[in-house]
């Protein structure tokens, strides 16, 4: 078993509870486990170097909407 599951699991549980609770500051945090997913499905490392750039700005947006609520 991959890596690459675990984030998809990690995907799934976030857009589901994004579903439940309708809080838009999980939607950034779904983004980040698709595209580390995505990145950790690539072969190349140089064809994932731009998924796990999007992952770290979705981190990045994640923080700030943690930052903003608090």
């Amino acid at each position: 078993m991959s890596l690459q599951s675990f984030w998809i699991a990690a995907a799934v549980v976030a857009l589901l509870q994004l579903a439940r609770t309708r809080d838009v500051r999980i939607a950034p945090l779904a983004a980040l486990f698709v595209f580390q997913a995505v990145a950790h499905s690539q072969t190349d490392w140089f064809a994932a170097r731009p998924w796990h750039f999007a992952a770290g700005f979705a981190g990045l947006a994640t923080l700030a909407m943690l930052r903003k609520a608090a």
